[in-house]
């Protein structure tokens, strides 16, 4: 797979560097103590960030649940609003106006991101209707095949060269699609719209890579929205369609609340994917579609019908043959390293 999209910006590993040699005539180095190897603390703390990323982004469509009756348009608005007053109060604290104005300053990171923001506005807007209308479980699908969509963004945009297996599960998954079509009488848009519009993000934050990282890019995303997400609450106050302040303090704090909500899961995950490689971030991600999908059938009771259950099945087999795939390039790559490493 080309690259795995993210809902924040593309962080890379940090790179391997070769053990150093020891001096000449500084005698023979220890031999290392026995035993299997100390576990490694920043892979420890990077997977419980991802876990906690991912799970409360599994999680969201409780969220969404207990804004009843806000719908889609409104709670978006809100999270953009309120997720720029919480990035800003988190710039100030980290003091990175500088680093902020300079990702204003410089076109090759403001172009990309703003393009970011209107796919990821998009992204929430599908997403929040989906769950607000009752169609959680077809929401989930859309975060299923995403990683499809990665790898068909790799070919068309990068021209990338696919694996067999990769190929295998790009068919499998267009055989799903078509599954799911029959069964839900219609395309699967609110799915296909999701991984569409998530993938094209990644790639383009992909693009962005480490020139702005987790909070500036967010930052910057949500400035570009703002003054629409602004406008459409001063609309829906003005026609009286708004529950901002129409629904008690309860609901009003819960509604300002989304700006922490939005803010905390990119935090982790820009702290997940500092620590950890690629490959165990590729994994992870499936956990968020999981819980999604577990919401979807044992708090709301969406129903699943025999054939949705096997337009599901096959695409989990897709995603089971691209992560054999991934697992394997992944091994078969450190083989190459270590071997280049004990060449040097």
């Amino acid at each position: 797979m080309g690259f795995v999209p993210k809902p924040e910006g593309s962080l890379s590993p940090a790179p391997l560097t070769a053990p150093a040699s020891p001096a000449a005539g500084a005698g023979p180095v220890p031999a290392r103590p026995g035993g299997p190897a100390p576990v490694d603390k920043d892979t420890t703390a990077g997977i419980l960030f991802g876990i906690g990323a991912y799970g409360l982004w599994g999680l969201l469509p409780l969220y969404f649940y207990v804004l009843h009756p806000a719908g889609a348009v409104e709670i978006v608005a809100n999270r953009v609003v309120w997720s720029l007053l919480f990035c800003v109060l988190l710039i100030t604290v980290t003091r990175s106006w500088r680093v902020l104005a300079a990702a204003f300053r410089d076109r090759t990171v403001i172009g990309p991101l703003s393009v970011a923001a209107a796919l990821i506005a998009v992204n929430w807007l599908t997403y929040t209707y989906g769950v607000t209308t009752g169609q959680a479980v077809e929401a989930s699908l859309g975060y299923f095949i995403n990683p499809l969509v990665s790898v068909l963004l790799g070919v068309f945009v990068l021209k990338e060269k696919l694996r067999p297996l990769q190929w295998a599960a790009v068919g499998i998954g267009f055989v799903a699609v078509g599954v799911l079509t029959v069964s839900y009488g219609k395309l699967p848009w609110i799915a296909l719209t999701l991984a569409l519009s998530f993938g094209l993000y990644g790639f383009v934050k992909k693009r962005v890579g480490p020139r702005a990282e987790a909070i500036t890019s967010l930052t910057v995303e949500t400035i570009v929205l703002a003054p629409v997400a602004a406008a459409t609450m001063i609309f829906l106050a003005v026609s009286g369609s708004a529950t901002l302040a129409a629904n008690g303090a309860g609901h009003f704090w819960l509604l300002v609340a989304s700006g922490v909500i939005t803010a905390v899961p990119l935090l982790f995950f820009g702290a997940s994917a500092r620590r950890l490689p690629m490959t165990t971030i590729g994994l992870l991600q499936y956990f968020a579609p999981v819980l999604q999908f577990i919401v979807a059938l044992v708090v709301f009771k969406e129903t699943m019908t025999p054939d949705r259950w096997a337009g599901f099945g096959v695409v989990w087999l897709a995603l089971l043959v691209l992560t054999v795939d991934m697992l394997h390039t992944a091994r078969k790559n450190s083989v190459t390293r270590k071997r280049a490493r004990a060449a040097a």
